[in-house]
């Protein structure tokens, strides 16, 4: 197996993100592309990222294949990525560890210890959403942010023609409206639909924003969430999340 990565960007700032949800992680590593299921330690967020072998100037994957590590230590090797770096990975499969190099005007070779991991295969589960919505990734950062200053929950809400994004607490609220337009897009909503979230992982996940400039939303009252991030021919991220129960 040998990956090689022009644009270190991507990989970097995707297991930034994903670190913030997770811990230690299976990758799946096939001729398509590098996948990652995985359930965060609470139970609350389910993690789906697939970087697809079209990213890569390099692809070698000779057999389908499993690795598990710890994200904060890889993440610590991608911190070392200089501009100019060119960055690819292989495997040794003799020492069980995942060899990384940094190569511009010099090389730099880091080794990173595969783990075992006990976590169950994870599978996206099937769910059926009666609205979606579609926007720029810094309006819904925006909206979020906003409620974080009122409360630790926040009500997405589908309307016909808007999406309201809101959050109360015992003494303040906050109301954030966008209307549909060409940059917000609403599917569904014959009726209203409003569900409750956690902002603490509202704030984690959309991090997704540094990876593309539209992000789309899918829920249900108490019901989970999906939000998406997807980059045409590189990558795919996307979390599932638990919902907060309407009387909470």
């Amino acid at each position: 197996m040998k990956l090689t990565l022009a644009e270190p960007r991507l990989l970097i700032d995707s297991v930034s993100i994903i670190s913030e949800l997770v811990n230690d992680v299976r990758f799946k590593i096939d001729k398509n592309a590098i996948e990652l299921i995985s359930m965060d330690p609470a139970n609350v967020a389910l993690v789906m990222f697939k970087l697809l072998s079209s990213a890569f100037t390099e692809y070698q994957v000779d057999k389908p294949v499993e690795i598990a590590i710890n994200l904060e230590s890889f993440k610590g090797i991608l911190k070392r990525v200089r501009p100019a770096d060119v960055l690819s990975m292989e495997l040794d499969s003799e020492k069980n560890r995942l060899r990384i190099k940094l190569k511009s005007d010099s090389t730099r070779t880091f080794n990173l210890a595969l783990i075992d991991i006990e976590e169950k295969e994870q599978k996206i589960p099937e769910l059926n959403f009666p609205v979606k919505i579609e926007m720029n990734s810094a309006a819904l950062d925006d909206a979020v942010y906003d409620m974080d200053v009122i409360a630790e929950s926040i009500s997405l809400v589908a309307q016909k023609g808007k999406f309201v994004v809101e959050a109360e607490s015992n003494m303040n609220d906050a109301r954030t409206e966008i209307p549909e337009d060409s940059e917000t897009k609403i599917t569904g909503a014959k009726t209203e639909v409003k569900a409750k979230y956690s902002i603490e992982y509202m704030k984690k996940i959309i991090k997704g924003g540094k990876l593309a400039p539209r992000v789309s939303l899918q829920f249900n009252k108490d019901y989970p969430l999906r939000v998406d991030y997807l980059v045409k021919d590189k990558l795919s991220f996307s979390v599932v999340l638990a919902p907060r129960v309407s009387n909470d």
